[in-house]
C-alpha cells in the first residue's frame, strides 16, 4: 500500500502542480509567485491532510514534493517561453487540475485505510487532500474556489473514497483495481465538465 501511496503522491504532486503553474501564469505573476502558487497547490491538501492524522507533513521530511514542484516549474517555463507552444490554453489545466484530483483522491484514501480510519474518516482525507490545495490556491488568487462552481469536482473525490474504501472492505486493492478507479475518476471528471453536470443550485 505504501508503494500505491506514493505513485498516487507522485503523479497528483507533479499534475497539481502544472495546474496551479498554469493558472497563475494566467494571472501574471512574477517567477516567485508562480513557484508558490504551485507548490501549495501541490502539497496544501497533503500538509492539512497529514496535520489531521497527527504526522509531520511529508513535504517536511524529505525534498521530493519540492523536486518535482521545481521540475514541473523548469518545464513549464521552457514550454511557456517556446513561441510554438501554448501551455495557456484550457485544456490543459483542465487535464492536469484532473489528473491531479484524482490521484491525490487515492493516495488520500489509502492513508486513511493506512491510519484505520473509519468510512468517513477514509472519504473525508480522500477530500482534503484532493481540494485542500486548490482551495488554497483560489482564494490566493482572489478566485472562488473552483469546488464551489463545479458540482463534479468534490464530488469526484467523494467516489473515489468510497471506491476505494470499497475495494478494502473486499480485501481487494492493488494495482489493477486502483488504475480502474483512477481512470473512472478521470472519466467521469472530464465528461462532468465537458457537459457541464452540476449539482443542483439553491435559489
Amino acid at each position: 500500500m505504501e508503494l500505491l501511496i506514493d505513485w498516487s503522491a507522485l503523479i497528483g504532486g507533479a499534475a497539481f502542480a502544472l495546474s496551479g503553474f498554469l493558472l497563475s501564469v494566467r494571472k501574471h505573476l512574477d517567477i516567485m509567485g508562480v513557484f508558490i502558487i504551485a507548490f501549495i497547490t501541490a502539497n496544501g491538501g497533503g500538509i492539512i491532510r497529514d496535520v489531521l492524522i497527527g504526522v509531520t507533513p511529508r513535504v517536511l521530511m524529505d525534498l521530493t514534493a519540492f523536486i518535482i514542484v521545481l521540475s514541473v516549474f523548469i518545464l513549464g517555463c521552457l514550454l511557456h517561453y517556446l513561441k510554438n507552444i501554448d501551455i495557456e490554453k484550457q485544456r490543459f489545466f483542465i487535464l492536469s487540475d484532473t489528473l491531479g484530483l484524482v490521484a491525490f483522491s487515492i493516495s488520500g484514501a489509502l492513508i486513511g485505510l493506512e491510519h484505520s480510519l473509519s468510512f468517513f474518516g477514509v472519504i473525508f482525507l480522500a477530500f482534503v487532500t484532493a481540494v485542500g490545495g486548490g482551495i488554497i490556491r483560489d482564494i490566493l488568487l482572489n478566485d472562488v474556489p473552483i469546488i464551489f462552481k463545479s458540482g463534479f469536482y468534490g464530488s469526484v473525490a467523494i467516489l473515489i473514497g468510497v471506491s476505494v474504501w470499497g475495494l478494502s472492505e473486499f480485501d481487494e486493492i492493488n494495482k489493477i483495481t486502483l488504475s480502474c478507479v483512477f481512470i473512472l475518476g478521470l472519466f467521469i471528471r472530464l465528461i462532468a465538465y465537458r457537459y457541464r453536470w452540476r449539482l443542483p443550485v439553491l435559489k
